[in-house]
């Protein structure tokens, strides 16, 4: 037997193909099922409401899951820019998906110090249903907290571990005069 031409290797496979259409179809059922979700919540009167606890300054807060909008890490694409004339509460203006965002110190806003800003510091954005395009910096996210599982202590609200949290309602803060007016 002669030995024939060296033969070519096998081509490597190629890469697979990113199924975008696959994609888009998975985003969509899980935008579908959340939707659900949030509909069930809304029925059910409010049983199981849960908040997010943010910490603003030193203190913590609990925000309704309704009022609160995205929650967006401190990054270089979020830099904020400064506006003159404005109350030192007021930290200035970013930019959130083409959208011209307000950002406050809350803690600075009722006198209570200052919000650090730090790795774990993001930016809360109100809800649309606000009509206001404000966001608040906080020092740390906290997560999902069950507000109603929790008892009161005065104006304050108590976890198992002993927490206190102060509820924060954005849409009262949103018509505060003082809030509205940043100008000096």
């Amino acid at each position: 037997m002669q030995p024939g031409p060296p033969t070519a290797p096998a081509p490597a496979p190629a890469p697979a193909r990113v199924d975008a259409a696959g994609r888009r179809t998975r985003l969509r059922q899980y935008q579908v099922q959340l939707l659900e979700r949030i509909q069930a919540a809304r029925a059910n009167g409010g049983a199981g409401v849960r908040q997010l606890g943010v910490q603003i300054g030193a203190g913590r807060y609990l925000l309704e899951l309704t009022q609160a909008g995205e929650i967006i890490a401190l990054t270089a694409l979020t830099a904020l820019t400064a506006v003159p004339l404005t109350a030192p509460w007021y930290l200035g203006l970013v930019n959130i998906r083409g959208n011209l965002t307000g950002v406050v110190d809350l803690a600075r806003y009722l006198g209570v110090g200052d919000t650090p800003a730090g790795p774990d510091s993001r930016i809360v954005t109100f809800a649309g249903a606000l009509g206001f395009n404000c966001a608040l910096l906080v020092a740390r996210v906290y997560g999902l907290r069950d507000g109603p599982g929790m008892h009161a202590v005065g104006a304050l609200l108590r976890d198992a571990d002993g927490n206190e949290w102060t509820p924060l309602d954005l849409a009262a803060l949103v018509a505060d005069e003082r809030f509205l007016h940043v100008g000096v």
